[in-house]
């Protein structure tokens, strides 16, 4: 294959990608590849670059350098309409859930084809939903564990139903790949657990591309593939059964002696 061809089956691919915020690197020289229908999760401290990953993935974030591509499409090369149908298949799971509260289950799960309708279309079709919809939406409550809060109002939700009907909303826009971003950060461990069969279950029946950050290194061993980042950089790419304990830890390890060393120095710089 010539240099600079795209992979063949590969879901996502970046080829030496940075990113910038007002002239701060967040990610640097980042490779990767990811295979339609792989289960990956990315593991790193806070700040180490994690969610910006995932949103250079699906096209909110723009690499200052490098070439990002989905589904062999490159991203910074699309028009607007045609990076907004690329993004429609790319479903994402906020840590937030990034939900409306005083609107029903069943109209933030409707909320997932938002992208793909006119403004007008999309209130009217997340205001009052059609029988179809409905039908379908119950469906996908129906999958994932809580088909009985259909009509319930978000709020009154637990952060564990509210990741669920979060998870539906993504399914709703018939994704070929899904994002996660600490999905499960809100919820207790047993919970997580569940969680955790829950979406890369569902990502299997549907044959989906499923990529997770996390902060939490058991759980990170429950994904076959385990990208390892701190400070803006891929420490490690592997199979996880291939990644030993002592390279989780150093992520974290070292991102909190370096954490230290800054407030040390600030403590100094004070006195």
């Amino acid at each position: 294959m010539r240099r600079g061809e795209p992979l063949p089956h590969a879901a996502f691919e970046i080829r030496g990608a940075s990113v910038a915020f007002d002239g701060t690197p967040v990610l640097t020289d980042i490779e990767l590849t990811i295979a339609a229908g792989e289960a990956v999760a990315f593991v790193g401290p806070s700040g180490a670059g994690k969610t910006t990953l995932l949103r250079l993935l699906n096209g909110t974030v723009t690499a200052s350098s490098g070439t990002v591509l989905v589904n062999g499409q490159d991203l910074g090369a699309l028009p607007v309409r045609a990076l907004r149908r690329v993004r429609s298949h790319v479903g994402f799971v906020h840590q937030d859930h990034s939900l409306v509260p005083n609107l029903r289950v069943s109209q933030n799960v409707v909320a997932g084809k938002l992208g793909e309708r006119g403004l007008f279309a999309a209130a009217r079709s997340m205001l009052f939903p059609k029988r179809a919809d409905i039908d379908r939406v119950y469906a996908l409550l129906e999958r994932v564990g809580i088909p009985d809060k259909l009509f319930e109002r978000t709020d009154t939700l637990s952060g564990g139903e509210q990741q669920r009907v979060a998870l539906a909303r993504a399914l709703f826009q018939d994704p070929s790949a899904l994002l996660a971003d600490e999905p499960f950060a809100s919820v207790d461990r047993a919970r997580a657990l569940d969680l955790v069969e829950l979406i890369t279950g569902v990502a299997a029946e549907r044959g989906l591309t499923l990529v997770v950050s996390l902060h939490d290194l058991d759980l990170a061993r429950m994904f076959p593939r385990i990208v390892g980042l701190r400070a803006g950089r891929t420490v490690f790419d592997a199979p996880s059964d291939n990644v030993a304990e002592t390279e989780l830890t150093a992520l974290f390890r070292l991102a909190d002696e370096l954490e230290s060393e800054l407030s040390s120095a600030d403590d100094s710089a004070r006195s």
